[in-house]
């Protein structure tokens, strides 16, 4: 789905033994995608035990071996004709993306296309027999108690969701949503449900307030009751869930959970998205974590905890569309997430609260290479760590460099009023942006959050202002240093 500022962000979860999860989807639509093994060194640094992915990618899933993480692996929009017309198909397909891993990796749950009714409605015919085939091959390999078959669905499926009593499913997909919901009453499985309170805010012309939409509480007068049942809802999250909770009994069929399976809110939008903030995404995620890990349900379903995945774990900035579709990522590709977030109950908070100068994700590369060039040659900054060999010289980006150049300057020079301002490119946060053996000054006295010895892989060209990767390699600044005592004692009046 769907960097000026730059505060960012960080997921993570824990999963209880016996209570709610938060997990993360994984999207692959970003330049210079991490490789496998990384990827899964920052789900194991942030203690994240459920993913989503959205093929059946065979290097991840080989990565996931051993990791304890539960895997739902996906059959993509593009899988689902071949494998609905053919039972041979489907038993290919759980051979080699399930049988194949098993039970190395912890395969749990296939998610079968991603919001099919909606988007691809040709395929529909054929969405419920992929799912019947794809469940009697678990069958016949003794697998079906261990992974179970469903669909996400976009919210989109239930044109009038508040209030969540009168919800009902559009009713031109009656037929096919009731063979969805029989075959996931059948086989024990759960509806799959994408959740996102972000749309609901934005396109609701002020309906409804943000606070509503994340999850921070509203005075008595402004509170959101459900008139026919007078079922109080503390958030746009719960009421969605509800109102799928209610399309689902409508259609005379109850016991099935549900599962979000995708849920979040963008931290960078465009001029005309201005909701789409770090400060927002922030308090939506943190909050959202804490209220599934409550262990509780909707009103409707109070004894039905809500498992989650957040969307999603990079920003995927190869996907077309609005700035905001670029920008739902929890963490950078070097691993380091992007703002703070806290676990709840437990001690562990990822990031710190000390203050790094870093350069803005979208700042103007021609912007970046002066600032570079002043922070290490007037400004004093020691650069040689991100000289070609050394242990930040990658990634190779004007982004990454005039980070470490930026916050090197700001950390000798905040004391005497230096600012982090730099032509506008630069901004603070409180997210240690130190990763592997890169070790940003001012950060000896706190705990990383970031990778546990992760090192990008990759050597990405400068990023460029719509956070697309440039076209050539940035070539390394040699800069020397070379400053009188005299010039540095005036700088540093």
């Amino acid at each position: 789905m769907v960097p000026g500022r730059l505060l960012l962000l960080i997921v993570t979860t824990v999963h209880y033994a016996s209570g709610a999860f938060v997990g993360i989807n994984i999207g692959t639509d970003v330049s210079n995608m991490p490789s496998a093994p990384d990827v899964v060194a920052i789900l194991k640094a942030n203690q994240i035990t459920h993913v989503r992915l959205y093929d059946a990618d065979a290097h991840m899933l080989k990565a996931l071996a051993d990791s304890g993480i539960e895997v739902m692996v996906g059959v993509t929009n593009e899988e689902i004709l071949g494998i609905g017309e053919s039972a041979s198909k489907a038993a290919a397909w759980i051979n080699q993306n399930v049988a194949a891993y098993l039970p190395s990796t912890n395969i749990t749950a296939i998610a079968v296309g991603s919001e099919v009714l909606t988007t691809i409605p040709n395929v529909v015919p054929v969405l419920v027999p992929a799912m019947n085939y794809l469940h009697k091959a678990l069958v016949a390999s003794n697998l079906n108690f261990q992974v179970k078959v469903s669909t996400p669905q976009a919210m989109d499926v239930i044109p009038r969701p508040f209030p969540p009593s009168t919800a009902t499913f559009n009713s031109s997909w009656d037929s096919t949503i009731y063979q969805i919901l029989q075959f996931l009453k059948n086989t024990n499985s759960y509806y799959m449900l994408n959740a996102y309170p972000y749309f609901g805010y934005t396109s609701g012309n002020g309906i409804f307030p943000l606070d509503y939409a994340l999850f921070r509480s509203l005075p008595p007068v402004k509170q959101i009751v459900d008139p026919n049942t007078l079922s109080h809802y503390d958030s746009m999250f719960d009421a969605m869930v509800d109102a799928a909770y209610y399309s689902i009994n409508a259609l005379n069929m109850s016991g099935i959970p549900i599962v979000v399976t995708e849920t979040g809110w963008p931290w960078l939008g465009g001029a005309n998205e201005p909701d789409a903030t770090a400060d927002n995404a922030k308090t939506f995620n943190n909050n959202m974590i804490q209220r599934v890990r409550n262990d509780s349900g909707p009103p409707s379903q109070p004894n039905f905890p809500i498992n989650t995945y957040i969307y999603e774990m990079f920003n995927e900035d190869k996907r077309p569309g609005p700035v905001s579709e670029k920008n739902w990522g929890l963490f950078f590709i070097n691993g380091s997430s992007v703002y703070t977030f806290s676990l709840g109950t437990s001690s562990r908070v990822t990031g710190n609260n000390s203050d790094f100068c870093i350069a803005k994700p979208n700042a103007d590369p021609g912007k970046l290479q002066v600032g570079l060039n002043w922070a290490c040659g007037q400004g004093g900054a020691n650069c040689s760590v991100i000289q070609e060999g050394q242990p930040c010289y990658l990634p190779n980006t004007y982004q990454n460099h005039a980070s470490y150049a930026y916050n090197d300057y700001y950390q000798r020079m905040h004391a005497a009023g230096a600012t982090c301002d730099f032509d506008g490119t630069a901004t603070t946060t409180t997210v240690n942006p130190s990763y592997g053996s890169c070790k940003f000054s001012g950060s000896s006295t706190i705990t990383t959050n970031s990778t546990a010895g992760f090192t990008p892989s990759v050597a990405p060209g400068p990023v460029t202002p719509q956070g697309g990767s440039g076209t050539t390699n940035l070539q390394v600044l040699r800069i020397q240093f070379v400053i009188s005592s005299m010039f540095l004692a005036l700088v540093l009046l």
